[in-house]
């Protein structure tokens, strides 16, 4: 089957000798793996190139049946990230968000809206003019929304608990689950109100960026297991004070 497609690259890694495994996000398709030529010409390195973290695609996908790997074929760019790739902090917030999709997006189907929602996290991070020092955090909360996970904050009132498990704020911990207290959990309707053109007016110090971090991603954890250790959270705790 050959079908034309444009995609979001998630991961790079390397295959053998002659071949990486691209992994790419699709607008028709979802979650995709192909196999992507190595070399040391002009045209590899130019290719090469087009699969950084988040690069945006269009190519002819050839998939067959039974097997896990597909080929590319006139792969071409959609958008230029100079941005991203130039600017260190924006390039390290990159590194995460790849990392982040790469462990809790599996699925082979079509999801324009969740692919829509990515393809414009890209755009706004690309043409970020303010500080990015919380695009990651409001990236975490925004992304809930569309796997599922995103906090009930109609249930929040000052002084409750939240249920990791479920979701929802309560008035007393459950048995059983776990649970954020209430000075961790009233960061949660804050982060509700974040948004990618406010995101900047939210002032929180190292420290305080640091723990929203980890906690959020313990509550992705709790939901995905395959989330894992990620590796780029820690140089975006050095990054940004």
């Amino acid at each position: 089957m050959q079908e034309k497609l444009e995609g979001i690259v998630v991961s790079v890694i390397k295959y053998n000798d002659k071949h990486n495994i691209a992994r790419i996000y699709t607008d028709k398709l979802g979650m995709l793996s192909f196999l992507v030529r190595q070399g040391s010409t002009h045209a590899s390195r130019m290719r090469n190139a087009m699969f950084m973290p988040l690069g945006l695609i269009e190519f002819e996908a050839r998939l067959q049946p039974g097997r896990d790997l597909g080929t590319l074929h006139d792969v071409r760019r959609t958008v230029m990230l100079h941005s991203i790739y130039s600017n260190p902090m924006k390039n390290a917030i990159a590194m995460f968000v790849s990392e982040l999709l790469s462990h809790t997006i599996h699925e082979q189907e079509q999801n324009m809206v969740l692919y829509s929602f990515l393809k414009n996290c890209i755009a706004r991070l690309e043409d970020c003019h303010s500080s990015v020092a919380n695009f990651h955090i409001c990236f975490l909360y925004r992304l809930g929304q569309f796997i599922g996970i995103q906090p009930d904050i109609e249930s929040y009132h000052e002084g409750y608990w939240f249920n990791m498990d479920e979701g929802t704020f309560s008035a007393t911990p459950s048995a059983g689950t776990k649970h954020l207290p209430p000075r961790q959990a009233q960061v949660l309707p804050l982060l509700s109100r974040m948004t990618f053109d406010n995101m900047h007016r939210f002032k929180f110090n190292r420290e305080q960026r640091n723990e929203i971090i980890d906690m959020m991603l313990s509550y992705y954890r709790l939901h995905h297991s395959t989330l894992g250790t990620l590796r780029s959270p820690e140089v975006l705790k050095q990054l940004f004070v």
